[in-house]
C-alpha cells in the first residue's frame, strides 16, 4: 500500500542539512526547542532534511497554508491528541500482566482508535482543503474508512463491548473470602450506604480537588474475580477473544504515517504563535530554483526571538539583490547586529526550503543546493592547526563543494590575520564565490571589499546619530564610509575618547 504524504509531492527522502550549518545559524537550538515535547515522532529527520525542488516546496506551504486555517488546526490538534492517547494506552497494555485487563484496554483503544479516524475524515469531508497532499489523505482516508476491514473492526469493536457491558454478577464477601455468582436480584446496597453516611454530610464545608493517580491494570484479587466471571459468562468473552485474534494489529500505517507529519507542521506552528502573538511578522516566501534577484522584508533572527521576553522586540531588517548583485557585504561597528544579519539570512533560505513560514513579512528567495556557512571557531588544540589555517581549510572546502544554486555566509573570516593580509585572502575566496554566481553574506569590518566587484552590495550596521557609541541594530544598504574599521580598532586597543579620557584622568 503506498501512504499518501502530507510532506513530500514524492516519495523521496532528502539529504540531510551539514550540522556545522545549522549549529552556525543556531537553527539546532530552534529545532529542539521545537520537538522537545514530542520525542515520540522522532521529527528531527524532517527538520534536518531541506527540500530542493520548487515543486516540492509550494506542495508543503499548500499543506501547511491549509493546516493554518482555524477551524482545521483545531480539528487536527485533536485528532493528534486522541492519537496521543492510543500511543499512551498501547505503551500501558504492553505492561499489564492478566489477560483479559489487556484484551479489555486493547478493544477500548480499538473503539478510541476508530472514532478518531471516523471523526478526522467527516471534519476533513466539512472543511475547505485546497492542498493536494491534504486532499490526497482525505481520499485514501474515505476508502479506508469504507473498507470492509474498518467497518468490520467498528461493528465487532461496538458489538463485543456491548456484551461485556451486559454483565451482572453478585461479589459475595464473607470474612477471609470471597466468591462470585450470577446477579439473581439481589438487593443493591449503595443508597443505603450513602443515606447512613448522609448525615456526616456538611453542605458548607470547603471543597478540595485534586487529581488521584489512575491506575489501568489490576492486583490479584480483581484478576481472581474477573477469573470467576469469565468462568460464568465464557460467551462474551469468547466473542473477545475473537476480536483480539481477528484485530490485534488494528492500527493503520498509512494513518500512523499521516498522524507524524502530522506533527511537523502543529509543532512549528505552535512554537511561533507567540512569536506572532508578540508582534513579529511571518510569510510564506515565494521561491525559485534559478532567479536570483531575491529580498526578504523585515527579516529577524528567529533563533534571538524565540529567547527573548513577550515585551522585548528584535529589530528587524531587509535586503534585496538585483542583477548582478550576488554578495552583501556587511561593514559597521562592532556589535551593531552585523553577525545576526548574516545569520538571519542564511535561516530565512532554510527554512524557506522546508516549506514552513519564515521569518519575514514578505519574501522571495533563492532555493539553495546547500547552505554552507563560517563562523568564527575556537582554536583546538587537538587539531594542531592555528586560527588561519583552520579558517583557510574551511573556506578552501566551501569554495571547493559550492555551486552556482549555493548560499554562503561568511562571518569575520581571517580575522586572526594582518589587515592587509586579511584582504587579499578575502579577495581571493571572493573571486572563486562570484565565479561560482553564489548568493551570499561576508561580514568583515574591511571596507575595502565592498567596492571590490559590482556583484558586490555594501551595507552598513547603523549607530544613534547622536551618540555613535549606541548601535541601533538596522542594517541599510549604502557605501561604506571607512569608519568601521578605525572605530574596531580603536575600541580593540581601548582608543576611543572615553577610553584615552579615563587614562589621562588618572
Amino acid at each position: 500500500m503506498n501512504c499518501p504524504s502530507i510532506l513530500y509531492e514524492k516519495e523521496e527522502s532528502p539529504q540531510e542539512a551539514s550540522s556545522e550549518s545549522l549549529h552556525d545559524l543556531r537553527l539546532d537550538r530552534v529545532f529542539d526547542r521545537i520537538i522537545a515535547s514530542r520525542e515520540r515522532h522522532n521529527l528531527k529527520p524532517f527538520f534536518l532534511s531541506p527540500l530542493k525542488s520548487g515543486s516540492e516546496i509550494n506542495f508543503r506551504q499548500d499543506v501547511a497554508k491549509d493546516i493554518e486555517k482555524e477551524e482545521i488546526f483545531g480539528f487536527l490538534k485533536d485528532f493528534s491528541k486522541r492519537m496521543e492517547r492510543v500511543d499512551r494506552l498501547n505503551r500501558m497494555i504492553e505492561k499489564l500482566d492478566y489477560e483479559y485487563n489487556k484484551k479489555g484496554w486493547i478493544l477500548e483503544n480499538a473503539i478510541l482508535y476508530s472514532e478518531s479516524v471516523e471523526n478526522l475524515l467527516n471534519d476533513l469531508e466539512n472543511s475547505n482543503i485546497e492542498s493536494e497532499g491534504l486532499r490526497n489523505f482525505r481520499d485514501f482516508l474515505r476508502g479506508h474508512v469504507n473498507s470492509e476491514e474498518f467497518r468490520s473492526l467498528v461493528r465487532e469493536s461496538k458489538e463485543v463491548k456491548k456484551s461485556l457491558s451486559e454483565i451482572r454478577y453478585s461479589l459475595v464477601i464473607e470474612p477471609g473470602k470471597f466468591s462470585v455468582k450470577k446477579f439473581e436480584g439481589e438487593e443493591n446496597y449503595a443508597p443505603t450506604v450513602e443515606e447512613v453516611f448522609s448525615k456526616f454530610k456538611d453542605s458548607e464545608c470547603n471543597q478540595y480537588e485534586f487529581e488521584i493517580t489512575e491506575s489501568h491494570g489490576m492486583n490479584h484479587i480483581e484478576a481472581a474475580i474477573l477469573d470467576f466471571v469469565v468462568k460464568l459468562y465464557p460467551e462474551p468473552f469468547e466473542k473477545l477473544d475473537e476480536f483480539i485474534k481477528k484485530h490485534d494489529n488494528f492500527l493503520n500505517r498509512c494513518v500512523l504515517k499521516f498522524e507524524r507529519e502530522l506533527q511537523f507542521y502543529l509543532s512549528y506552528f505552535e512554537f511561533i504563535v507567540p512569536l506572532r502573538d508578540s508582534g513579529f511578522p511571518f510569510c510564506y516566501p515565494k521561491v525559485s530554483e534559478i532567479d536570483k534577484n531575491t529580498y526578504a522584508n523585515d527579516m529577524f533572527d528567529i533563533a534571538l526571538a524565540m529567547n527573548l521576553g513577550k515585551r522585548e522586540k528584535v529589530v528587524t531588517n531587509s535586503f534585496y539583490l538585483n542583477d548582478p548583485e550576488r554578495i552583501i557585504i556587511v561593514t559597521g561597528p562592532n556589535q551593531g547586529g552585523k553577525t545576526t544579519f548574516a545569520r538571519t539570512f542564511g535561516q530565512l533560505h532554510y527554512l524557506a526550503s522546508l516549506g514552513l513560514p519564515i521569518p519575514a513579512s514578505s519574501a522571495k528567495l533563492l532555493i539553495p543546493d546547500e547552505i554552507f556557512t563560517h563562523f568564527e571557531r575556537q582554536e583546538e588544540l587537538q587539531s594542531l592547526r592555528s586560527k588561519l589555517e583552520d579558517d583557510l581549510v574551511r573556506a578552501k572546502d566551501i569554495v571547493e563543494k559550492a555551486t552556482e544554486r549555493s548560499v554562503v555566509v561568511m562571518n569575520e573570516v581571517f580575522s586572526s590575520a594582518a589587515l592587509l593580509d586579511m584582504i587579499e585572502l578575502s579577495k581571493k575566496i571572493l573571486d572563486k564565490i562570484l565565479k561560482k554566481d553564489c548568493i551570499g553574506v561576508w561580514v568583515t569590518f574591511a571596507d575595502e571589499l565592498t567596492r571590490y566587484s559590482d556583484k558586490i552590495v555594501s551595507m552598513v550596521a547603523q549607530v544613534d546619530p547622536v551618540d555613535p557609541s549606541v548601535r541601533t541594530f538596522k542594517i541599510i544598504r549604502k557605501p561604506s564610509n571607512g569608519l568601521a574599521y578605525a572605530v574596531s580598532i580603536a575600541e580593540k586597543y581601548n582608543l576611543t575618547y572615553e577610553k584615552i579620557k579615563e587614562r589621562v584622568i588618572r
